[in-house]
This record gives structure tokens, C-alpha cells and sequence, in this order.
């Protein structure tokens, strides 16, 4: 696929979707969201990439739905997503909850982690939450964005950020769709960490470097799994379904080699899959 409003860089075992439509302050579009999944597939696909790094192009993120975009919805009297048959389904298959947009994200091999680098509204906002890390510049605007246009919240972010926030920051930021900085939300759990914009991208870097070298691929991926099939379902299955994995995970040469490099204190060298 052509890229036209996405920039796809891989590194080792780390791959950059960066969002680029610099003169729209990276505004989202069908087109945009058709390559995102697209890169997410492809990233998902490849053994030796375990984590994708999603951000913007210069000082934004995302600034939420093109407003060009918003005018055709009038213009055609009802919601038009702008992507076509050629959609893909990263992620689809794992879990019904998560065969939807955004949702299945979650069913992502890769870990992905939002560098959050100035405005996320909308859209942009709801792609940062959906990330299972996300690290902000400390001056990044966020908003939910949907009031003022007379929408509703967008791509179940209303079962998502409560569970981020908890319910009170969540419906104050859902209902009143006003704009906060990053740095406002020191302490709220929305942000693993919030930093000076320069220093963010090499910190996100360094993060999903540690995630390489440390954390096994196997265990980097089950884990994931885990924690989002678990917030549907009770505690019992949680435990049984941990101690199935951990029966298998014994069997995996990834637990031999963490075995080994622990006795013999030294890194270990994962095998890729």
C-alpha cells in the first residue's frame, strides 16, 4: 500500500508508525485510518518486531477528524467512515469483544506505545488510549472533543477511559469535552510517564528497547493477552487460564533461555520466532 498520511520505520525490533499530515496537524481521515491498520497488520506479521511506537508528525499528534471531513458527513446527511473493501483486520479473530475499531488493538501480537507529542483530540485521543502504553510531552493538549459537534463519545471511550481515570476524571472529560494539558494529569494513571517534549521519543525509544532485551517474546505477547481478556471475565477464569499458559510457557525455549541467563547472570538471547 501506498503511504500517504503515515510515515513506517522499523528498527530492530521496534517499529514507528509516525501520523503525517503535517499541514492538517495530522487531522484524521478514512485514509489515515486505512493505513494505520494496514501498518498495524504488517508489524503484527513480522516475528521480529515486538513493539510499535505510534505518534505525530512535527508538534501534534492528532488533532481529531479532519474538519473537511467533517463537513462531507453533512454533505452526504449521515456518517462516512472513508475507508474501503481493502480494510484490514489486525488483531480480528482473537476475541469476539475485540473485533471492532480501535478494540482490536488489543488482539495485537506487538505491544504498541502512544508518544503522545502535542494535540490528541478525538480520534487522536481515543488511538492513545487504546495503546497499552502511552508516554505524553508535558504541554500536549488532550480532548475527547465530541460535545461541542453534538456527537456522542467516539469508538468505546466511554468503557475505556473510566477504566484508565476511573469514573469521575472520565465523566469530566467525556461530558464536558473541555481541554486539559498532559501535565494535568500527573498522577491520574492516563500517562505512564510525561516528559519535555525532546526528551520524550528517545525515553518511548528506550522503553521498548529495555522491553527487548529483558522481556521474552513469548511472555511479552501472552501477557497482553491476558490483561485484556481478563477485563472481561471473573477472577476465576483469570487464574485457570494462567495456569494453562504457564504449563506451556515451561515447554517454550524461552523459558529455558530465561532460566539459563538468570543461573548464569547475563542477558538473555531470545530466539525469534
Amino acid at each position: 500500500m501506498e503511504l500517504k498520511t503515515t510515515i513506517f520505520e522499523v528498527d530492530g525490533p521496534t517499529a514507528t508508525i509516525t501520523l503525517s499530515r503535517p499541514k492538517r496537524r495530522n487531522a484524521w481521515t478514512g485514509r489515515m485510518h486505512t493505513e494505520l491498520r494496514h501498518l498495524l497488520q504488517r508489524a503484527d506479521s513480522e516475528p521480529e518486531i515486538r513493539t510499535v511506537i505510534i505518534t505525530g508528525e512535527n508538534d501534534d499528534f492528532c488533532v481529531g477528524a479532519d474538519s473537511q471531513a467533517l463537513e462531507g458527513h453533512l454533505e452526504k446527511g449521515g456518517y462516512d467512515s472513508g475507508t474501503g473493501s481493502d480494510l484490514a483486520n489486525p488483531g480480528y479473530g482473537v476475541a469476539p469483544e475485540f473485533d471492532q475499531n480501535f478494540a482490536f488493538m488489543f488482539g495485537l501480537n506487538v505491544t504498541t506505545i502512544a508518544a503522545v507529542n502535542g494535540a490528541a483530540a478525538g480520534a487522536g485521543l481515543v488511538l492513545a488510549c487504546y495503546c497499552d502504553l502511552r508516554f505524553a510531552s508535558r504541554h500536549a493538549k488532550l480532548t475527547t472533543a465530541h460535545g461541542p459537534l453534538g456527537l456522542p463519545a467516539e469508538f468505546g471511550l466511554s468503557w475505556l477511559l473510566p477504566r484508565l481515570v476511573g469514573l469521575t476524571r472520565a465523566n469530566d472529560l467525556l461530558i464536558s469535552s473541555r481541554i486539559i494539558t498532559a501535565e494535568e494529569t500527573t498522577g491520574w494513571g492516563l500517562f505512564n510517564e510525561i516528559l519535555d517534549g525532546p526528551e520524550l521519543l528517545p525515553r518511548v525509544r528506550s522503553y521498548a528497547s529495555e522491553l527487548a532485551s529483558r522481556v521474552s517474546p513469548s511472555a511479552q505477547r501472552m501477557t497482553k493477552l491476558q490483561v485484556y481478556l481478563d477485563q472481561h471475565r471473573d477472577v476465576g477464569s483469570s487464574v485457570a487460564d494462567s495456569e494453562d499458559l504457564l504449563r506451556a510457557a515451561m515447554l517454550d525455549p524461552d523459558y529455558q533461555e530465561g532460566v539459563q541467563a538468570f543461573t548464569e547472570r547475563r542477558a538473555p538471547r531470545w530466539k525469534q520466532d
